[in-house]
């Protein structure tokens, strides 16, 4: 039996022991000063790149929110491309630009849709910005943005910046009320990661990169135009970084079956990019973040496929009673019962995604989210944000 118990400690630690000390590092790194040079005064020409497919019902909030910017307009080119929407997205970014001469926006059209990535890439071709922002047509940025979180690239040593996502309706249900929790959660871990070094998980709603840095989106073909290109920023030896100051605004899908699709989706991407660091990790081809990317291989890769055998060995052992009463009063704990929830949700999404990885399957091709269907003018007004 203190066989079987040693077994089943062992699985506990890799299973949330690694995930519960890496939080701990890293909400105590996130309290720490930055190690980085700012300059309020760095206001490069930059290109805001807005890939576009079937926006209609926001587009037009998107469009409202971008203007309000506050950063020079004779700085800032705006770059919309469009895979072939069958709906009057284009129509409607027409009529804006034709309204607001004063605002730069260029209109892309595809001729077959490829997928993010390969429309970010098309349109960095048109581009002549010094920095490259990129931004989803459902995510929605404070009219400071720019002026504050552009700062951090006057830093030499810093390649690229993004923000972390914050929802506008996390109390719509208790679907919402898990995400943002977990965000809250993963916000302070890339925060504490970025002031150690750098975070390599990026987000869509916000990303910067300095054209100087910047060959291609998503380099290696991972499926994640925002992690995937981060991967090249590191190789190069600059830092990737998450800044409050660039925190962008969305919505959440409200059922369960909305978000485990958006973290099916999510994972899949997560699988390949780690399967590219541990290739760059054993070439000894990355000197950048190493910690970070090794640390987050236990988290990705070995964690999800050691759980199973944790919850097989934990079924065994609560035939014991003192375990079993051990068991039921941590989890009859609300944040201890909702973490571990959602660990094990992640967890098993993870594996399913890295058995699809074996079997060479990606998704090349995003879909619209089911969140946008709970955006209202009212959300974006109360936050300012048109």
């Amino acid at each position: 039996m203190l066989n079987v118990l040693a077994i089943w400690l062992t699985f506990a630690f890799f299973s949330f022991g690694i995930l519960g000390l890496n939080y701990i590092y890293t909400r105590e790194a996130s309290k720490r000063p930055w190690k980085i040079k700012t300059d309020k005064e760095y206001m490069p020409k930059i290109s805001i790149i807005v890939p576009t497919y079937n926006e209609h019902e926001i587009i037009g909030y998107k469009l409202r929110n971008l203007a309000k910017l506050e950063y020079p307009k004779n700085l800032m080119q705006i770059v919309f491309i469009d895979s072939q929407s069958t709906d009057p997205t284009v129509d409607v970014i027409r009529r804006f630009a034709e309204n607001y001469p004063d605002v730069n926006i260029k209109i892309l059209m595809e001729n077959k849709r490829k997928g993010k990535s390969s429309a970010l890439n098309a349109a960095l071709k048109s581009c002549t910005g010094d920095v490259m922002v990129v931004s989803d047509a459902d995510c929605f940025w404070p009219p400071n943005t720019l002026s504050k979180a552009l700062s951090y690239l006057a830093d030499p040593t810093v390649g690229a910046i993004s923000g972390p996502k914050k929802l506008l309706n996390p109390e719509d249900s208790w679907v919402t009320k898990s995400e943002d929790e977990y965000l809250k959660s993963m916000n302070l871990m890339k925060l504490g990661e970025s002031k150690k070094s750098s975070t390599i998980f990026f987000e869509g709603g916000f990303s910067a990169y300095k054209n100087s840095v910047l060959d291609r989106f998503d380099p290696y073909e991972t499926g994640s135009d925002d992690c995937g290109t981060v991967i090249k920023v590191l190789e190069k030896k600059f830092r990737a970084i998450m800044v409050p100051e660039a925190g962008f605004f969305t919505t959440f899908p409200e059922t369960w079956k909305g978000k485990v699709e958006i973290k099916i989706r999510r994972a899949n991407q997560l699988v390949q990019i780690f399967r590219r660091y541990a290739v760059l990790l054993f070439k000894s081809e990355i000197e950048t973040a190493k910690r970070t990317v090794a640390k987050n291989l236990l988290v990705y890769l070995l964690a999800p496929i050691i759980f199973p055998l944790f919850v097989a060995t934990s079924f065994f052992l609560m035939l014991e009673f003192p375990l079993t009463i051990l068991f039921l009063l941590v989890f009859l704990i609300p944040k201890v019962r909702g973490y571990l929830m959602e660990a094990a949700l992640n967890y098993m999404i993870l594996l399913y995604s890295i058995i699809l990885s074996v079997s060479r399957k990606k998704f090349a091709v995003w879909k619209k989210p089911q969140g946008r269907t709970s955006l209202t003018e009212d959300m974006l007004l109360q936050k300012e944000l048109i």
